[in-house]
Formats: C-alpha cells, sequence, structure tokens
C-alpha cells in the first residue's frame, strides 16, 4: 500500500505533514510511511494506493471513474472558503487585465486546475479567437512560476490561493515584487482520494484526527480547517467551467510547440 500527500509537501512543513499522516495511519490501524516519489502524480492510479490528494483537473479528467473520492480539506487562507478555493493571478504590478494581451504567461503544469484552467478562465473572455497571450511557458510547480514572474521570464501566472497563503507564510521572498492582479471563479479544491482504501474508514480516521487537540500546532502548520464529504458532483463546476469557456471561444495557452 501507498499513501501519499506531494501537494502542499513543502520543506518547511514536512514534517507536519509526516506527524498529521502518522495520527490518520494510527486510526486506520496502518503502519505505512509516506511516499514522495519525484513523479508527484505517480501514486494517483497505483492499484494499491491507500490515500492520495491530487488536483482537481486531472481528478475530473484523467482520473475520473478510476479512484474514489474521500474528502475536500478545508484550508485557512485568503481565497478559501469551506471546501472551496480559488487562484490568485500574480503579475509584477496591478494593471487592467487587458493590458496583458501580448505578454507571456507561466504555467505550472498543462493538466493543473489552480495553474492553467484558473488561468485561462479569467482571460478568457479576452480572447479573440482563442488568442490573447503571445506565449506561455511551463515551469513545472506553482514556486517556480512565482520566480518565473519575478525575473520578467513570463508577465502573469495563477497561483493557488493555498500556495500564495504558505509563501506568505514560509517563503515571502517569493512573493518580492509581485501584486494580485485577479482572482479566478472559486471551484471545490484539492480533493483525497484512494484506490484500494475503505472510504468510510479514511473518513473516521479523518474525522479523529481533526478532532484530536493535540494535533492542533500540527493542522495550523498545514493550515488546515477541517474537511467536506461532497457528493462528487461538485467537481462537475470545473468540468462545467470548462466547457463554458470552451463555448465561448475559448483561450489557447499551449499548442504542439508550447506556446500559446
Amino acid at each position: 500500500m501507498i499513501a501519499a500527500l506531494q501537494m502542499y509537501d513543502w520543506p518547511e512543513v514536512r514534517e507536519a505533514t509526516d506527524l498529521w499522516w502518522k495520527a490518520v495511519a494510527d486510526c486506520l490501524g496502518v503502519d505505512i510511511a509516506l511516499s514522495r516519489p519525484d513523479e508527484f502524480a505517480m501514486p494517483w492510479l497505483r492499484d494499491d494506493l491507500l490515500f492520495a490528494q491530487t488536483c482537481g483537473y486531472p481528478f475530473t479528467h484523467a482520473l475520473k471513474g478510476k479512484v474514489a473520492y474521500v474528502g475536500t480539506p478545508h484550508y485557512a487562507a485568503d481565497g478559501c472558503g469551506g471546501p472551496n478555493y480559488r487562484s490568485i493571478v500574480m503579475a509584477r504590478e496591478a494593471r487592467p487585465l487587458e493590458a496583458f494581451r501580448g505578454g507571456v504567461a507561466a504555467v505550472n503544469t498543462p493538466d493543473s486546475m489552480s495553474g492553467m484552467l484558473a488561468l485561462k478562465l479569467v482571460f478568457s473572455a479576452l480572447a479573440e479567437q482563442g488568442q490573447f497571450f503571445a506565449g506561455a511557458v511551463e515551469t513545472g510547480g506553482h514556486l517556480a512560476s512565482l520566480a518565473a514572474v519575478q525575473k520578467g521570464v513570463a508577465d502573469v501566472c495563477a497561483i493557488d490561493c493555498v500556495c500564495v497563503e504558505m509563501a506568505r507564510r514560509y517563503r515571502p521572498a517569493a512573493l518580492e515584487g509581485l501584486v494580485e492582479a485577479a482572482r479566478s471563479p472559486a471551484v471545490p479544491g484539492l480533493p483525497w482520494i484512494t484506490g484500494a482504501g475503505d472510504v468510510t474508514a479514511l473518513r473516521s480516521a479523518l474525522r479523529k484526527t481533526f478532532a484530536d487537540p493535540s494535533l492542533a500546532d500540527v493542522r495550523e502548520a498545514l493550515l488546515l480547517s477541517g474537511f467536506s464529504e461532497l457528493p462528487v458532483i461538485a467537481y462537475d463546476r470545473i468540468t462545467d467551467l470548462e466547457a463554458a469557456m470552451e463555448e465561448a471561444g475559448g483561450l489557447r495557452l499551449f499548442d504542439g510547440s508550447g506556446l500559446a
């Protein structure tokens, strides 16, 4: 069995992540340490997946019908509301969105809700025949996207509001010289999933872990404030927004060459 929680597993909170997972595992009666493979998406489709967190876009696309939904965490971050969250568009200066036309966008990965689709949702209304940006760079991660905008390699990026809050707390230098330019529509946050685990047992373990007063500091370090057991169709919000955007003309970030 494998468990992996790499979506917000920054080095600054790795100890807290391990402690939080150990508490969940103890409630489940299993002795499984967290795995941290170089390819963070690798565990999601493993037959022996006990517990993991994925992004909403893979959950509604590549993973649809292939994994079981467990729950959606709540984060104490500006831009979050219960199980929902937004992305924050960051730039070097606050300008009307139209002023970014012809610029370069930084995108963490092409299958990211928070870094790709959120950016498209913000700028698509301004696109003409699918075009708005002159190009896009794939950075591999939100922190790298922030760095690309800081360095002038890109002009804007969309960053998961939980990552922005973590940067404020743990890496303020990552936000130096950057300002908020816009916010994306709210969607359900990054879901916890399982492949081989018992959803009922996992939810029971999570409830116990959130109720444990001895873990208050651990939860606070991870910005965790609770979780929801949403109906899976709540995540249709992501595909509905995407479909409406595409029907209205869409916005292309990447083609076969990697440019808009």
